[in-house]
Formats: structure tokens, C-alpha cells, sequence
């Protein structure tokens, strides 16, 4: 079948290659121009553990299987089921551990720099803006941090201002990143501002409507027309998403099912004997056929008991579908192209890719993440100040009789609250860990500056201010009677204890993903140090010893009754 006789024969795309963004090429890391990403019998083994913890069983699993192909500028889909069109994606984007790799990955017949994945552009599927912000500053962070410090303030604004405009950004600049649409929207725009030629986008039309998913494809389609190179994956694609595209990829189980100009997909499985239903998008019809036909044996009754058959047929399937694309003349068209490429570079993958190099200087890192942290915690101002204002008011209602337990027990009132509060801590590191994650790795700071900005930005003022306050709270009217070096020294305890009670959750969260266990360790553990407290004596040295937070009462107490 032609394309030509086709009703829905997918045009080519008219590029204008002089149009290209502006590159800094000193450096010998920094890609320039065009730029053409060549991977050459690339496998792909992930070592996974199963089982209970300390005996764990671990199996390699072949992810990836003697995959060739060429990426040029313009748009280049991969299609197919999401653990194959994922993975060579990220391997691709030298986003997974590098050790399982082997193969070749070349840009413009040349390994890959050391710090590619700081001289490419990556959009997670998973969005990691800053929602508390609005969109010109999460752009503006991008900017500030990912642009060498030799592009001046001036050239930064009129690149965030054209990124605006061309993904229709303009007029909601000034509003908080809080919809998906938005979210999408802006995290293209992030990466769009750095002008890299090379950008990843891990299922960029996820979760969005028809018509978001459109304006997404047509500005990336308009930044191919540039000179970029946008490699993406893609599940399910509307006719006119499809036909933007210029190079198609169909991986399942590992294997390439086929690899070349989109265009010509449709009459390479046609001319196979693959029957097409004109009224059919071409990307389900494809889809069909590298998953079996599983869309329609899925809806029978015989679903349960055929499931073994099913999973024999589809490795039946895809053998025969990467068997019959190795033999087909769009391959050996490919290799022709490939083989000159890859030349004498024989390097495989090396660990030098883990390497991460920012373009901006310590000082500079600290002050926007600073910055960033600062606007981050306005947003919980409401939130905090209700919290501060309920723990008051429980605090202030122990003045009244008859639960008046006197100054000791207002003091140690005070201890303990300092204690059940510094139990959030863990938040402020878990809940930005993939973000942390996925900046890091792109090269927008080092660990330091990220780590002392949070704790400058955030967690010593939530620390620091709700000590100082319920601390002339009591004092003032409890009646503590004590000097001024007696009251700061009470301060200084309650906010070394504060720093202090801080660190445990830090501990406990430093290794989590998630928040729920690690929290209701820590609680049990606070638990039991106020019981031990309260309850035992002191010839129970041992278990008394483990509250040693709560016992951190009798140093204000010193001043006051002694």
C-alpha cells in the first residue's frame, strides 16, 4: 500500500535547519548545533532483589535487547508498552544506573560527555515543579541556575519571556503552578529555556486532555523545526498528534519492532500482510499489532484461562516481529547509516556519566534555592500560624484551674512541645526528594548548597521562631521568676533542644521514600522516652537514659527553682 493512495498518508515536516539555538561551543562537554544521538546494540540488565530483608533473593532481568537506531532533530516517538518505551528512553537520556548497560550511545559519532545529562534536556513523567510558585519563577529557576553565568540578566528574561509565549504561558505567568495542564506546561518550559539540542520527554501527553496534549506536541514539534533534537515516549497517540511525527520507534519486551521515517510505518506493516481499517488511527493499529492483537482477547469470556496462551503468543509475537524487521530493507538502510557512525568508537557505557557539573558557582546555587525555599514556606504560612495558634491556646488553657500543674509542669509542657513539633521535620527532605532528584542530576545545584539552603530557608526558622515565642509566653505568664541570664539560658536549651529533637526524624527519613513508618517509628520512640520519663526512677538508669530530650526540662528549671 502506498502512502500516497492513503487517506491518512502522514506529511513530512518542513524544517528550517539555519534557524538553530544559539550554543556556547568553548566547551568541549557543551553540545553545539545539531545534534544526531546514534545507540548501537545496546542490552540493558537491571539487578532486582525479591524477598524478605536480609534474605533477599536478586535475578538480572533483561530490560533492553540489541537495540540499534538513530535519533535526528526533529520529533522521534517511541511507542509501545510503558516498561520497554521507559527504558529505552532513559538509557537513552543516561538517566539508569550505567553498570548494566553495554553498547554504544553516540552524539554526532562521538561518546556521549561525561556530563550529558547536564547538557540535555529531561521532562519525568512525573512533574517536579514547584507548585507553590508561580510559573515565571519556577521558569526563572531553571533559568538562573542552568544558564552559565555569562548570559546576562537581560538575555535570561527575553528567553523565559519567548518560552512563555510560545506554549501560551504568557497571561498565567503570575499564577501558582497548581493544575496538571499547568504543571505539564510548565516543566516543557523549564527545559525549553535552557536550549539544549537535545531534549527527553518521558510521556509528555499524559493525563492530559486532547486539545493540552496538542498544544504540547505542536510547540515541540515547532522547537524540532529549530534544530532540536525531542525524543519522546509516548502510550497512546490521536491521528493528529501522530502525524507531527518524524521518526517512529516500536519496542515491546525489549526488542525493536521498527525503527524509522513515521511516515513509512503504515506501508511497512501493510506490505507485511497487516490488514489496516482506513478509518483506524494508525497509532492503535500499531499498537495492536505489537501487543498480539490483545485488544480484542482481552474482552472475552476465555480471558481468565487462556492468560498462559496469551503470554506465549505475545513472545511468539514479538520474536517474529523483530525477526522480520531485522531482515527488512528499512533496517539494513539503517545500518548503512549506523555502521560509519559508530567507527572506531568502541567505549561502551562508562561511569563517567554519573558525573554532575553546574554552571553556576557555589554562592549562586545557595542564594535561589534560599530564595526558592523562602517563597516555598509562605505558602505554608496559614498552615503553620493555625497549627502555632491550636498548640497556644492547649498550652495557654493549662494556666487555668483546675488543670494548673504548676511552673515544673509548664516548663516541661513547654519541652514536650517542642519535641511533638520537631517530629515534621522529616517532611522537608521527603516530600522534595524526586525533585531533588531530578534537578540534581540535571545539573541545577550540588548537594551542599541544597542542603544548607533548605536548612537556612526553612527548617531553622520553623525551628527557631516557635521557641523564641511560647519561651516569653511562659516566662511572661507563668510567672517564671528568673534573671536575664537565666532566661536566655532556658531560650538557648529549648532551641538547642528543638535542633536536636530535629535530627532524629532527619535520621529516619534519610533512607525512606515514603513518610508512614518512618514517622510512627519516631513517634513510638517519643512515646516511650516521655513514659520512661514520667514513670521510672532513676535507678532504672538505662531506660531513663533514653529520654534524654525530655529530661533536657530540669536546665530551665535550674535557674527558677534553685
Amino acid at each position: 500500500m502506498s502512502p500516497n493512495n492513503d487517506p491518512v498518508a502522514i506529511p513530512m515536516i518542513e524544517r528550517n535547519p539555519s534557524d538553530l539555538p544559539g550554543m556556547d561551543s568553548s566547551d568541549p562537554d557543551t553540545l553545539t548545533g545539531e545534534a544526531v544521538l546514534s545507540f548501537h546494540n545496546i542490552s540493558y540488565r537491571e539487578t532486582v532483589q525479591s524477598g524478605f530483608p536480609f534474605c533477599k533473593k536478586t535475578e538480572e532481568k533483561e530490560r533492553l535487547s540489541n537495540v540499534s537506531g538513530i535519533m535526528r532533530p526533529g520529533l522521534n516517538a517511541i511507542m509501545g508498552p510503558e516498561d520497554g518505551r521507559s527504558w529505552l528512553l532513559d538509557v537513552l537520556a543516561a538517566r539508569k544506573d550505567p553498570r548494566g548497560l553495554s553498547g554504544d550511545i553516540l552524539i554526532n559519532g562521538k561518546p556521549q560527555p561525561a556530563n550529558f545529562k547536564c547538557t540535555s534536556g529531561y521532562v519525568p513523567q512525573k512533574d517536579v515543579v514547584m507548585h507553590t510558585v508561580t510559573v515565571r519563577e519556577n521558569i526563572e529557576f531553571s533559568a538562573a541556575l542552568r544558564l552559565p553565568m555569562t548570559v546576562k540578566r537581560d538575555e535570561r528574561r527575553r528567553r523565559i519571556d519567548e518560552v512563555l509565549e510560545l506554549l501560551h504561558l504568557d497571561e498565567v505567568a503570575n499564577v501558582k503552578v497548581i493544575s496538571k495542564e499547568l504543571r505539564k506546561k510548565t516543566s516543557v518550559a523549564m527545559e525549553l529555556v535552557t536550549e539544549h539540542p537535545i531534549l527527553f520527554l518521558d510521556d509528555p501527553t499524559t493525563g492530559l486532555d486532547l486539545k493540552t496534549a496538542i498544544d504540547v506536541i505542536s510547540v515541540l514539534r515547532k522547537m524540532s523545526m529549530r534544530g532540536q533534537t525531542i525524543i519522546f515516549s509516548i502510550n497512546q497517540a490521536q491521528y493528529s498528534i501522530f502525524k507531527s511525527f518524524d521518526s517512529l520507534t516500536l519496542v515491546t519486551s525489549g526488542k525493536v519492532m521498527y525503527h524509522g521515517p513515521a511516515q513509512k510505518a503504515l506501508e511497512y506493516f501493510t506490505l507485511a500482510g497487516y490488514k489496516y481499517d482506513c478509518h483506524n488511527n494508525p497509532a492503535d493499529f500499531f499498537l495492536d499489532i505489537i501487543n498480539g492483537g490483545f485488544s480484542d482477547l482481552l474482552n472475552t469470556e476465555e480471558e481468565a484461562d487462556k492468560y498462559t496462551e496469551l503470554s506465549e503468543r505475545q513472545y511468539q509475537v514479538t520474536e517474529k516481529l523483530a525477526n522480520m524487521y531485522a531482515q527488512s530493507s528499512i533496517y539494513r538502510e539503517m545500518r548503512t547509516e549506523l555502521d560509519p557512525l559508530l567507527g572506531e568508537q568502541r567505549t561502551g557505557w562508562s561511569s563517567a556519566l554519573e558525573e554532575i557539573t553546574c554552571v553556576t558557582p557555589f554562592w549562586h546555587q545557595l542564594w535561589w534555592i534560599i530564595y526558592r525555599s523562602f517563597k516555598n514556606s509562605l505558602d505554608f504560612l496559614n498552615a503553620t500560624v493555625t497549627q502555632k495558634e491550636t498548640i497556644l491556646m492547649l498550652n495557654l488553657s493549662l494556666l487555668l484551674p483546675p488543670f494548673s500543674p504548676g511552673r515544673a509542669g509548664l516548663l516541661f509542657s513547654l519541652t514536650i512541645l517542642q519535641i511533638i513539633i520537631s517530629m515534621s521535620a522529616c517532611e522537608f527532605f521527603v516530600i522534595d526528594k524526586d525533585r531533588f532528584l531530578h534537578e540534581h542530576t540535571s545539573g541545577y545545584y550540588r548537594v551542599l548548597p541544597y542542603f544548607l539552603g533548605k536548612l537556612l530557608a526553612e527548617l531553622v526558622p520553623r525551628r527557631l521562631l516557635p521557641s523564641i515565642i511560647f519561651t516569653v509566653i511562659v516566662v511572661s505568664i507563668a510567672g517564671v521568676k528568673t534573671d536575664v541570664n537565666g532566661f536566655f539560658t532556658m531560650l538557648f536549651t529549648i532551641m538547642m533542644l528543638a535542633y536536636s529533637a530535629s535530627s532524629l526524624p532527619l535520621c529516619f527519613k534519610a533512607g525512606e521514600s515514603a513518610m508512614g513508618v518512618p514517622t510512627l517509628l519516631v513517634t513510638i520512640y517519643f512515646v516511650f522516652m516521655l513514659v520512661s520519663e514520667l514513670c521510672l526512677s532513676e535507678r532504672e538508669i538505662f531506660l531513663v537514659s533514653t529520654s534524654h530530650w525530655v529530661r533536657a526540662v530540669h536546665v530551665p528549671e535550674t535557674p527558677e527553682f534553685h
